[in-house]
């Protein structure tokens, strides 16, 4: 396994120990971790931990990538690996956050119906030979849709202190181009996805 797979394999161990600390009921086995009054904002300190395990797990997502390209390490089994990280990295702690009342519902299943979708188009494309390259529209999503979240984990601060949800708003935005992005990849596909296997 070379360097860049490390690293995204690395991502994905980051991104479970994010997922224990929002979902193990750590009360239950005695373990209460500390609440801190910051400025009038009362923040536990599990998530400002998950937040800052984050920021490493999301800086991996590019440090693999340019790795393998500088040093020509692009392998399928890379490729594979860094889809399955990214997905793993985003969707439970979308889930986890509106399940502890800390984002809407509506914003995971929106990100998490546009993957399927998007998914689903390349599936069909790759049956056919063809590899579908990243667009400018979902690359401002998965930025927008990280820095969002980051700022969930921080609790909005210092955005919170003036009473503007900087942290909802970024998470709108990528899901809106979440959406963008997906008709995008349908109407540059529509022709293949619709097209006879040569085969047939």
């Amino acid at each position: 396994m070379n360097l860049p797979n490390k690293i995204t394999v690395s991502r994905l161990f980051l991104t479970l120990i994010i997922i224990l600390l929002l979902c193990v009921p750590f009360s239950s086995f005695g373990i209460h971790f500390p609440k801190f009054d910051i400025g009038g904002i009362v923040v536990e300190l599990q998530y400002f931990i998950a937040g800052f395990i984050f920021i490493i797990a999301s800086l991996t997502d590019f440090l693999d990538g340019y790795i393998a390209r500088k040093h020509n390490l692009i392998t399928d089994t890379g490729k594979m690996l860094d889809a399955i990280a990214d997905k793993f990295l985003v969707s439970p702690i979308l889930i986890l956050l509106a399940t502890n009342g800390f984002i809407p519902a509506v914003i995971p299943v929106i990100y998490i119906t546009r993957d399927i979708v998007v998914d689903a188009i390349k599936m069909q494309a790759a049956s056919k030979g063809k590899v579908v390259a990243a667009i400018k529209s979902g690359k401002w999503k998965t930025a927008t849709m990280m820095i969002g979240i980051t700022l969930v984990f921080f609790y909005n601060i210092p955005f919170e202190y003036i009473n503007i949800r900087v942290d909802l708003f970024l998470l709108f935005v990528a899901c809106i181009l979440s959406v963008v992005s997906a008709f995008q990849y349908y109407r540059l596909n529509k022709s293949l996805l619709f097209s006879k296997n040569e085969n047939n």
